[in-house]
């Protein structure tokens, strides 16, 4: 598309793990090759670079951190955060002299409107294509036009530099549509590939590393083995047994064995180890409507000035790539945080996860999940408390006559 359009474009294949002990991890030889014949193909040129210390040090690191702390990371956001839109977009610029980086995330930006230029009145360069990232005004993060395969959730976290300097080709597309084009350019050995490696434990993980393994074993691999026990959260009783709270999430099958119904993972103790379960996949134990955040990282207003003025904000919220936008409220706390208040409760709000920020089709930013608030059960259970009668009051009853 870009070079249909004119540009000057240079291929780039990134390496950010290196499979050397990982047994079953994904093929990077073959995805390097498969990304080689495609510059062959568009007659461009073709360079490799690694990040795999970069990679190992600032997100693998850090997946390991938030684990250990009972918490589900997402490395794909902290990888789009630290390593493609920071050392990689820092390589193509001095490196390779290029002017902006492109990649195919279903995303777009403010940049590309007509608006833009308009709101300073200066005209669409025609000469430099250098000029069109010196226009001072704020980019924002907008939503693809393939709603469904909209990633901005994985780039919420990017900065104003970054994502000035990015161009997303796919932005205005469909999948079905760059399936196509991919097609007619003779690219099928591309088609055939999968989208993307995922784990058996969690769904969209985006730890690519990881290949056709089962993801416990290949967590065990670096943290130590914390056994536990399985508590029922309605009456406490244990209900088995297992190798670390760190290896169950929010939501998630809890996987007991012997027993006929499926029981889901609400919470974890991480001072006990005990990981809490409940008999249903729509439980109250897994629905909660308040959760805070770290400091959030804005996009484009650092923060809203909706936000300044007021000290609260109407928007939308997701914390999992794909799942409907929840109204909310945000309420700004000094140190940067918010306290995020849903319309209706969500299921499964995990710790460690990213709260991702939307006002229309705008993504604002985002903040990673610290804490959570009481899940309906746990309201559900202290008004019962409050309606049943005290014991002494009990013993005041008269008998019936």
């Amino acid at each position: 598309l870009l070079c249909y359009a004119g540009y000057q474009v240079t291929g780039v294949f990134m390496k950010n793990w290196d499979p050397l002990d990982e047994q079953g991890a994904c093929s990077v030889d073959r995805d390097c090759e498969d990304a080689y014949r495609v510059c062959q193909k568009l007659d461009i040129p073709f360079h490799q670079v690694s990040y795999v210390k970069e990679y190992w040090n600032e997100v693998f690191s850090d997946l390991l951190k938030e684990y250990e702390l009972g918490r589900t990371p997402n490395p794909d956001i902290v990888c789009n955060k630290h390593i493609k839109f920071n050392y990689f977009l820092h390589y193509a610029m001095d490196n390779l002299g290029a002017d902006a980086i492109a990649t195919g995330h279903y995303a777009r930006t403010s940049l590309e409107d007509e608006e833009v230029f308009q709101q300073k009145h200066i005209k669409r360069p025609q000469r430099l294509f250098r000029n069109r990232f010196e226009v001072r005004n704020t980019v924002k993060l907008l939503q693809g036009a393939d709603l469904f395969k909209d990633q901005t959730f994985f780039l919420s976290q990017i900065s104003q530099d970054a994502l000035r300097k990015t161009i997303f080709p796919l932005g205005d597309l469909t999948k079905s549509f760059v399936k196509k084009i991919a097609a007619e350019h003779g690219l099928h050995h591309v088609l055939k590939k999968k989208e993307a490696c995922t784990t058996f434990l969690f769904q969209s993980m985006g730890v690519c590393f990881i290949g056709e393994r089962n993801f416990e074993n290949f967590l065990l691999e670096y943290l130590e083995p914390q056994p536990g026990n399985f508590v029922s959260i309605e009456d406490q009783k244990v209900m088995g047994t297992h190798k670390g709270w760190f290896l169950y999430t929010i939501g998630q099958r809890a996987g007991l064995a012997g027993l006929k119904d499926a029981w889901f993972v609400v919470d974890k103790d991480v001072s006990t180890g005990d990981v809490f379960v409940a008999p249903s996949t729509d439980h109250p134990a897994l629905y909660r409507d308040l959760l805070r955040t770290n400091r959030v990282h804005w996009i484009a207003e650092e923060p809203p000035a909706e936000l300044v003025r007021d000290k609260m904000m109407e928007c939308h919220f997701r914390f999992r790539h794909q799942m409907a936008l929840v109204p909310c409220v945000l309420t700004l706390n000094q140190d940067g945080s918010v306290w995020v208040t849903l319309v209706k409760p969500a299921r499964a709000i995990t710790p460690g996860q990213f709260a991702v920020f939307y006002k229309g089709e705008e993504c604002l930013g985002s903040g990673k999940i610290l804490r959570m608030g009481p899940s309906v059960y746990t309201m559900q259970q202290g008004k019962k408390r409050e309606q049943s009668p005290k014991k002494e009051e009990v013993d005041k009853i008269e008998p019936a006559t």
